[in-house]
């Protein structure tokens, strides 16, 4: 499982205050924290601060590659926010992301096209959010097939088919869950990724949904997510899940987080 830590986004009140007070170190230990909680990529967005994103978006990833050699996700629709992190990224980051928006779509592709960096392409266009599995294998379709055609490579690409809260239809599971299994199979060597906390919004118990829904998508294929490194019992339920999936060679992982005491409690 791909691992992209989600903590550092300027949405979440701590982080909005350490990025106005240009506090380096609050952001470098968040930072820090999420790379040795087994985060493979730094989440970075700022695009609250609009203006003002580009600048802050940089600094963002200066600052977070001072202290962990992890590449960063480079959270922005704004492809001059992209371009002034990009230009002080160092080693290969993820975009994070592209979509069939048009107006996303046309600004962010000319920044991707022939590139190695990884990309995320989120199952959304102007006709608004998909509701089923054939709504986001169109977009998907569409996605896939446009950054193939600019010179993506296939295995760059993380498809993320959308989220949304079982609380408001009770089919938004089962119809992510069974794209991820459509995409997988259409498209092999391709990656998906989502942001999944979403499926437990206005629910009880979000941390055992959450850990329920991330079982079931990685049994379908699911192999990256926007999530919080140090929620302990998420990583030690994907590590568990993945071994089940089939995809920990002799439980090799599984046992190195038992002796690490990942399972206790």
């Amino acid at each position: 499982m791909i691992i992209i830590g989600e903590l550092i986004n300027a949405s979440r009140k701590a982080i909005k205050a350490a990025i106005e007070a240009n506090d380096a170190e609050a952001i470098a230990k968040v930072a820090r924290e999420q790379a040795e909680a087994g985060a493979d990529y730094i989440d970075v967005n700022a695009g609250i601060f609009v203006g003002k994103e580009p600048e802050y978006l940089k600094w963002l990833v200066e600052t977070v590659q001072e202290v962990t050699d992890k590449p960063c996700a480079i959270d922005s629709p704004d492809p001059a926010a992209i371009e002034a992190a990009l230009a002080v990224h160092k080693g290969t980051p993820m975009i994070n992301s592209i979509s069939l928006e048009k107006e996303r779509y046309d600004k962010l592709m000319p920044v991707v096209a022939g590139t190695d960096m990884k990309i995320i392409a989120l199952c959304m266009s102007d006709a608004g959010m998909p509701q089923t599995v054939d709504d986001r294998m169109k977009i998907a379709d569409r996605l896939v097939g446009g950054l193939l055609k600019n010179n993506v490579k296939l295995e760059n690409i993380f498809v993320d088919p959308l989220v949304q809260p079982l609380s408001v239809d009770k089919s938004f599971g089962v119809e992510f869950i069974n794209t991820i299994e459509r995409i997988v199979a259409t498209f092999p060597g391709i990656h998906t990724a989502c942001g999944l906390s979403n499926i437990s919004y206005g629910l009880p118990a979000r941390q055992f949904m959450n850990r329920t829904f991330m079982t079931m998508a990685i049994a379908k294929g699911l192999d990256g997510a926007i999530i919080n490194p140090l929620d302990k019992r998420m990583m030690a339920t994907i590590i568990a899940a993945e071994a089940l999936a089939g995809r920990d060679n002799f439980c090799m992982n599984y046992l190195k987080a038992f002796r690490a005491g990942m399972f206790e409690g």
